[in-house]
């Protein structure tokens, strides 16, 4: 995961004046040494050449940057200060009661300060800032259109370089149908699915990293997939753009129809049964998972942004239940059914985040004063108890079988 540096920065100025090498110092509250940048590459055309100076009026000692390197070598990511988010207009907290009564946070589009390199010690380090105070010098060297495009692709493959060793693919040459066919001749147990688990949390964890950084971007989907390695996909997208006879309106109705497709497989609903014409089937487990998981987003407010707080360790914990009961207890339309040990090592880690949910919900009790937010998050605890309840009622079952 990328090392956000946003609230803990005081100030710090980064110099691209000298072509093909960024360099910078970044002082942190909390740290007497600044971070000292030396990159290979440039910045996007609005700051190659010059000099930017920022400074955060509001800096945070956040402990977890004191193990950055003092010494930041490596190669440049996208830096720019003409990167656009959309900027919430509203203070704290508004944010938190506008999320408890459901309504719309409003935003504009704002250019931010967008700082990104990829560290030879730390891996990748960010910066996305719509407050800091900016100056910017002249422009020493000017960048055309062209090279700002090539510098924007390295870019990318350095990202594409961070994440594949953030994934660490066991078997990168195989192919999915391979790996299928080696599944199929022997079946797994629990434990060897738990190594295969881990290596989808890998994948689960980069991926996440990618919908945060193109999340607007205009490109998104092929920046996302050429970044993952999902080379079959981009040639999937080529192969759809040069396509002219791909109408969405074929499968509307008829034979083609995405929503005809059922599957007749019986499937782990832990004695809970369904009717023969029912095309698709919802676990009440992932139901209720999901349901509190929504919960805890509406009674904890804006408070699940930071990444470092017991309301995100909650809240994530609680995404990834809900997602993963859905992938191993609901039914698919096209009758896939898992193997009993590839879902009793899902069940498992899912037991291992709901005590991650319990111990964030404890610490949030503990430290609130509020009466009703506490009522709120004890009830919350005792809801997600409920959840572990089904999941160890479910392992127990498939044990037996």
């Amino acid at each position: 995961m990328a090392w956000r540096l946003d609230e803990a920065i005081e100030h710090g100025m980064i110099d691209n004046t000298v072509e093909g090498t960024t360099t910078g110092k970044i002082w942190l509250a909390g740290r007497d040494e600044p971070l000292i940048l030396s990159l290979n590459g440039d910045c996007w055309r609005d700051l190659a050449g010059t000099v930017l100076e920022f400074e955060n009026s509001n800096p945070k000692v956040c402990h977890e940057v004191n193990s950055l390197d003092t010494e930041q070598t490596g190669i440049v990511g996208d830096i720019t200060a003409s990167q656009k988010a959309r900027v919430p207009q509203i203070s704290e907290e508004q944010i938190t009661e506008y999320y408890r009564q459901n309504r719309e946070i409003p935003c504009e589009w704002k250019n931010i300060l967008y700082l990104e390199w990829f560290s030879d010690i730390n891996g990748r380090v960010l910066v996305e800032a719509p407050d800091y105070r900016m100056r910017i010098s002249e422009h020493v060297w000017e960048m055309d259109q062209d090279l700002e495009e090539a510098q924007k692709l390295a870019n990318m493959n350095s990202m594409r370089d961070f994440l594949a060793q953030m994934i660490q693919r066991s078997e990168g040459d195989e192919t999915p149908d391979t790996a299928k066919s080696k599944i199929q001749r022997s079946e797994l147990n629990e434990y060897e699915w738990e190594e295969r688990l881990k290596e989808s949390d890998r994948l689960t964890d980069a991926y996440q990293e990618v919908l945060e950084k193109y999340i607007d971007d205009p490109d998104a989907e092929r920046k996302e997939a050429f970044v993952m390695g999902w080379d079959g996909l981009l040639g999937a997208m080529a192969d759809r753009e040069e396509s002219d006879d791909f109408d969405d309106d074929d499968f509307d109705e008829g034979e083609g129809d995405w929503n005809s497709i059922t599957g007749d497989e019986d499937f782990y609903h832990d004695g809970i049964g369904r009717d023969d014409d029912e095309q698709d089937y919802t676990h009440p487990l992932q139901v209720h998972a999901q349901q509190i998981s929504l919960r805890a987003f509406e009674i904890l407010g804006p408070s699940c942004e930071d990444s470092d707080g017991p309301s995100y360790e909650l809240t994530s914990s609680l995404l990834r239940i809900s997602t993963k009961l859905a992938g191993v207890l609901n039914d698919r339309s096209s009758g896939y059914q898992p193997e009993a040990g590839f879902v009793l090592a899902v069940l498992k880690r899912c037991l291992n985040w709901i005590n991650e949910a319990v111990g964030a919900c404890q610490q949030l009790i503990e430290g609130e004063k509020d009466l009703n937010q506490i009522a709120a998050l004890e009830q919350l605890r005792a809801d997600i108890f409920s959840i572990r309840d089904g999941i160890l009622e479910i392992r127990r079952s498939l044990k037996q079988r």
